[in-house]
């Protein structure tokens, strides 16, 4: 999903030391949040994260998360510490990056603004420019683009106001937000573009076409006729196709999904004589928008795309749910001739992101990872465990949030992210994972999530678990018994680590396969921790609330 054209990398391998940037603390080791929605690689060995608590990023090595600040920074701010919040979208463009960042106040969800950087690469520390969160003064009721003005409804806060997809090409950030829709930022000029939208009822909308302006006698400026921005439910006088969930940029052309569908813009440069023999180079778009069902997407709900290259042909991949329409479907929505037509696949499936390389189709979906070789035939991952002796590492949920190829070595990596941490595999077909999970004390014995609902928690297949925290084990065999608050037995099990690979886990049943009642448990695990000491018992206290 890398924006073209690309910036070239260096000529020579490169593999980062971060010394200097941890003893300057920009950075420490490890992730602070087992939530990782976006993965982006950069160079000859970084490979970043958007995870829930901020920003993170594996050096090839090792993962370290990018120390925060809690403080308010004013836009155009330089920093070396990024904004707290999550990270729902990272752009990348050779050694330029940009990060979206949002959180909530309580009630809804609040952007929290964008960092840019032109050297990503800097191990060093990195110098961030903080941008605040695009938003509109109350005045701002006329806007220009292309060859004249267009109306529209200021959006003057940052609340619902979440920047949820960016992309880097060329000269401009290009930017996807709730009630901001889609706005643009040039990277040298350094100001923000409001960018007009189809509206709803609309299946074209030209930028670039004079005639489409009006001069009212009111406004000697000419004004797009009959339009008006309004990210407002259509009940309101608004339109669901004004809220931008998702962009991506190649070439000349941009692709938009948005609460109405998808739209394909033509980027065009005019030149413009905007005084006798002044002339201006203006920048237009010409848009063509497709909906569900008279396009035949799966769903109007459009919120990631995917550009696939393979044998001199383009594929559009869509991730597509249901919005307000009978009959609408999540699933894959795609086209092979630029928007002419559209197919499914997937369908019934909740899709996150897709990322296509050749003939190759990765789709991370609430059940898991899908791969197509012809964007027809579907085969599912099986679930991400560390097969490494002893390593008792596993991801724990069926959702795949994000995957990403990495073919920086001799052979293809595959990353995705999920509720439950990354985890990198080192072949295509993931039968041999690397997992990377918060840990908060190596050598403490611990339950988590604690407490636990095996209804809502680390749901794997048709149980969600719990699972336990040993600290450094010497021997092959764990015991596990589960007692309740009356020190009753109610649940034993004996991992034995020469053939057992994964957690060391209990998804809330009895031996009878009976979910427990509600309240405090005591889990007691025998092992031994040092080859010098025979295995001793080890305990630990949770609460189960279904």
């Amino acid at each position: 999903m890398l924006s073209i054209p690309l910036y070239s990398q260096s000529a020579t391998p490169l593999r980062f030391s971060l010394k200097t940037a941890l003893e300057d603390t920009f950075l420490i080791e490890g992730l602070t949040s087992n939530v990782v929605a976006e993965i982006r690689t950069m160079g000859d060995s970084l490979t970043w994260f958007g995870t829930g608590q901020g920003l993170a990023l594996h050096d090839g090595h090792r993962i370290y998360a990018h120390q925060i600040t809690a403080e308010l920074l004013d836009d155009g701010q330089i920093t070396n510490l990024v904004p707290q919040g999550g990270i729902p979208a990272i752009a990348v463009m050779g050694d330029t990056m940009a990060i979206a960042y949002s959180g909530d106040d309580g009630s809804i969800q609040v952007g929290y603004g964008l960092t840019l950087t032109y050297s990503a690469e800097d191990t060093s520390g990195i110098t961030w420019t903080y941008l605040q969160q695009p938003v509109d003064n109350e005045a701002d009721t006329i806007k220009p683009f292309g060859e004249g003005y267009f109306k529209q409804l200021p959006v003057t806060v940052p609340q619902a106001n979440v920047t949820y997809d960016a992309h880097l090409s060329g000269e401009f950030l290009w930017t996807a937000s709730w009630a901001g829709g889609l706005r643009r930022y040039h990277l040298t000029k350094k100001v923000w573009e409001n960018v007009p939208l189809p509206m709803d009822d609309q299946d074209s909308l030209s930028l670039c076409d004079g005639e489409g302006f009006d001069v009212s006698a009111s406004d000697s400026r000419p004004i797009l006729t009959d339009y008006y921005l309004n990210p407002r439910d259509p009940g309101d006088g608004g339109n669901h196709n004004h809220k931008a969930f998702s962009v991506i940029v190649f070439g000349d052309t941009i692709w938009v999904g948005t609460a109405n569908g998808i739209n394909k813009g033509i980027l065009i440069k005019e030149i413009v004589e905007t005084q006798p023999n002044v002339f201006e180079i203006l920048d237009c778009i010409e848009w063509e928008h497709y909906s569900f069902p008279d396009d035949g997407l799966s769903g109007n709900f459009v919120v990631g795309l995917a550009k696939q290259f393979w044998n001199g042909q383009i594929t559009v991949w869509a991730a597509s749910m249901h919005a307000d329409s009978p009959g609408e479907m999540r699933g894959l929505s795609y086209t092979r001739d630029n928007g002419l037509s559209w197919s499914t696949a997937l369908l019934g499936e909740r899709v996150y992101n897709v990322f296509a390389k050749d003939s190759l189709v990765l789709a991370a979906t609430a059940t898991g990872l899908w791969k197509s070789l012809d964007g027809e035939n579907w085969a599912k991952f099986q679930a991400v465990t560390d097969t490494t002796f002893m390593a008792q590492n596993q991801i724990l949920t069926d959702i795949v949030y994000t995957v990403a190829l990495d073919e920086r070595d001799t052979t293809l990596n595959l990353w995705i992210g999920t509720p439950d941490g990354v985890a990198l595999s080192s072949d295509m077909h993931g039968s041999s994972w690397s997992i990377y999970q918060t840990e908060y004390d190596t050598t403490e014995v611990y339950a988590y999530p604690n407490p636990f609902s095996p209804f809502s928690h680390n749901q794997l297949g048709n149980d969600g678990y719990i699972r336990f925290h040993t600290g450094k084990v010497v021997n092959t065999i764990i015991e596990l018994n589960i007692f309740n608050f009356g020190m009753e037995k109610v649940y034993s099990e004996t991992f034995d680590l020469n053939t057992y690979r994964g957690a060391i886990k209990w998804n809330g049943r009895d031996l009878n396969g009976i979910h427990g009642a509600n309240g405090v448990y005591f889990a007691r695990l025998n092992y031994a921790n040092s080859s010098s000491h025979s295995p001793s018992d080890y305990w630990t206290k949770f609460i189960m609330v279904k």
